[in-house]
C-alpha cells in the first residue's frame, strides 16, 4: 500500500491510510509508521503483526519496528486476544487524547532538548569577550522565546479535554477578546 500509481481507484480507507502516511512523513515521521497508525485507528479490532503486514504490504521487520515506535509514543498498545499467543496491537482512538500524547512526545524528543542546547550556548556566550552583543541578544531571545512557548504548551497540555475543545472551537470569539480598539494585543 506504500505506493499506488492511481490513488482513485482506492477504497476510502486505503485512501486514508495512504494520506495519513503522507502527512506523517511530512511532519517528519516515517511513513510506515503512520500508516500502521492509521490501520489501527481504523481497525475496529485488535491486529497482529502479520495481518498489518499482510494489509499494507510492508515488511514484517518493519512492521516490527515501527510497532514498538508507535509504543513508545503510547499511541498503541498491547492487547492480548484468547487463544492467540501472538502480540495484538489497538490504536488509541480519541482523537483529543492522541493529539496531547503527540504534543507531549513531540514536547519531550524535540522541544526540550533544543531549550536545553540554546541554554548552553546563552550560559556559554555571557562569558565570551569576543561575541558581537548582535548574536547574545538573539540567542537569549530564541531562549526566551522557547521557554515561553515550553510554558504556554504546558498549560495548554494540563487542561482537561472537555475544556480544550471548547477552547479551540471558540476560535474567533477569543480572538476579539483580545482586541483593543481595532488592534490585538501582542
Amino acid at each position: 500500500m506504500t505506493e499506488i500509481a492511481d490513488i482513485s481507484e482506492n477504497s476510502s480507507k486505503e485512501k486514508f491510510i495512504l494520506y495519513w502516511g503522507d502527512m506523517g512523513s511530512q511532519w517528519g515521521v516515517n511513513r510506515s509508521v503512520a500508516q500502521i497508525h492509521a490501520l489501527l485507528y481504523l481497525s475496529a479490532g485488535p491486529l497482529n503483526a502479520e495481518q498489518i503486514s499482510e494489509e499494507l504490504g510492508i515488511a514484517r521487520s518493519n512492521v516490527s519496528n515501527s510497532l514498538k515506535e508507535l509504543v513508545g509514543w503510547r499511541l498503541i498498545q498491547r492487547v492480548p486476544v484468547a487463544g492467540d499467543r501472538r502480540e495484538h496491537f489497538v490504536a488509541e482512538t480519541d482523537v483529543w487524547e492522541m493529539a496531547l500524547l503527540i504534543a507531549r512526545g513531540r514536547k519531550e524528543r524535540e522541544i526540550d532538548p533544543a531549550i536545553r542546547a540554546i541554554e548552553i550556548c546563552v550560559d556559554q556566550a555571557g562569558g565570551e569577550t569576543g561575541l558581537d552583543p548582535v548574536a547574545l541578544k538573539r540567542m537569549q531571545e530564541m531562549h526566551d522565546f522557547l521557554t515561553t512557548a515550553d510554558r504556554w504548551s504546558a498549560q495548554m497540555l494540563s487542561v482537561p479535554k472537555s475544556k480544550l475543545a471548547t477552547l479551540m472551537k471558540m476560535g474567533d470569539k477569543i480572538f476579539s477578546l483580545l482586541k483593543i480598539g481595532g488592534k490585538s494585543k501582542s
